[in-house]
């Protein structure tokens, strides 16, 4: 099989002293309720052998369980329309400084919640720390994708949710599939980890280390899924 990546990545990564290589799967562009384990035993069993992990982008995994927000479906109010003014607006994706994320982090955790996350933030950048908003509303409203057709125009106008039980997921591709994988939210700004199937025993640490560039890229690559296997090495015979 021969090994390949996306521009500007590397095959091979050292990670604890050992070689891994890495194989980005291209794949369809993947549609709300499609069947993951179909899109597994498509494109991953063909090439997969005991031992590899898969890298699977938490993006496909939701959209495959339907966890999406329709534009038309979020009503904005006067307290998104504010708020949102004084946050900071990334160039990666949507963030609470568009009206709609901010109408969504007000919908999933309350009015409350999110002043009191808007004021510590305003305060804590004063002393050079960023990120305390997302920290306080949590991870269901950071991890909220889409509502931005800057990449792809078919999320536009859909926000996608982060996936529901993302450890049961990898567990369930393992025993109907025998596949071992990790479910990663990734950029090019950092990785995390969501969950990965029981049978792994590389550390958190370890896992995220084969993916540190994110070897699945950001753009229109539709490559979701990466392949991992280690590299083995031969000894020299004597």
């Amino acid at each position: 099989m021969q090994f390949q990546t996306n521009e500007n990545k590397k095959v091979e990564i050292k990670v604890n002293g050992k070689i891994y290589m890495r194989h980005a799967i291209h794949t369809h562009f993947v549609h709300p309720g499609e069947n993951y384990l179909d899109i597994f035993q498509k494109y991953v069993l063909p090439i997969y052998e005991p031992g590899d992990i898969v890298s699977c982008s938490e993006k496909i995994i939701a959209l495959c369980q339907n966890r999406i927000v329709k534009r038309e479906d979020v009503h904005i109010g006067f307290w998104a329309h504010l708020l949102s003014r004084f946050a900071s607006h990334p160039t990666t994706g949507v963030g609470v400084g568009e009206t709609i994320k901010m109408q969504y982090a007000i919908d999933k955790v309350g009015l409350l919640k999110v002043l009191y996350a808007s004021i510590a933030s305003a305060v804590t950048k004063l002393f050079g720390k960023k990120g305390v908003f997302y920290e306080i509303v949590g991870q269901e409203v950071s991890g909220l994708d889409g509502f931005y057709d800057h990449v792809w125009k078919e999320y536009g106008d859909i926000g996608i949710e982060m996936p529901a039980n993302p450890s049961g997921v990898c567990n369930e591709v393992y025993e109907k599939l025998g596949v071992q994988m990790m479910l990663v939210d990734a950029n090019d700004l950092g990785q995390e980890l969501l969950g990965c199937s029981d049978s792994i025993t590389l550390s958190e640490k370890e896992l995220l280390g084969l993916i540190r560039d994110n070897p699945a890229g950001q753009g229109r690559q539709c490559t979701p899924l990466i392949l991992i296997r280690e590299k083995k090495t031969t000894k020299p015979s004597i």
